[in-house]
């Protein structure tokens, strides 16, 4: 049996990333979630995520502990070897991902797909400011990434505008995804 495919959701901070996963994963529970883990305290809350040191993640990242890893605002972010397990039983395996790595990933992993979420500007502003992680001039450093495109020869890309309700966004997901049940 082929593993199940990995599905990137990408897009700019305060897009709806996480909420877009979970939402994805509650309609069909054959859709799993990948957890990463981050250089960031857990407390600082979002995403469920494994926060650990910088110290702990070269640790890991010297162990052959990760798939991916990256570095961006601040952090590093790894998804763990794990996901390789979650492919057996799954319809299909959400990670978030940064744009940057899409091209690694989309060759490490050969069945996969991503869904680039969109918003409106004063959307994407209004939600930094709501979920009260950054201060100003990271949210400004942020929005300002969010009109970078995704890397050229990339084999499937849904593009989501998420600026409507939750469901609509996972009903438009759902039927490319799955377009004969649409």
């Amino acid at each position: 049996m082929n593993p199940a495919p990995v599905i990137a959701v990408v897009g700019p901070s305060g897009v709806g990333k996480d909420s877009v996963m979970a939402a994805l994963a509650a309609r069909d529970p054959r859709i799993r979630l990948v957890r990463r883990v981050i250089t960031r305290r857990s407390e600082a809350g979002g995403e469920p995520f494994e926060g650990v040191s910088e110290e702990e993640f070269a640790r890991r990242i010297a162990a052959g502990s990760f798939v991916l890893h990256w570095s961006a605002h601040g952090l590093r972010y790894g998804i763990p070897a794990a996901i390789t397990d979650l492919r057996r039983d799954a319809r299909a395996v959400l990670v978030n991902l940064s744009r940057s790595v899409l091209a690694e990933a989309e060759h490490a992993f050969g069945n996969f797909a991503v869904i680039s979420l969109t918003a409106r500007p004063e959307l994407l502003a209004a939600r930094l400011a709501a979920r009260g992680r950054e201060d100003e001039a990271q949210r400004t450093q942020r929005l300002s990434r969010a009109a970078l495109s995704l890397p050229d020869g990339l084999s499937r890309v849904i593009e989501i505008d998420n600026s409507g309700s939750l469901d609509d966004t996972v009903d438009a997901i759902l039927s490319q995804l799955q377009p004969e049940r649409a």
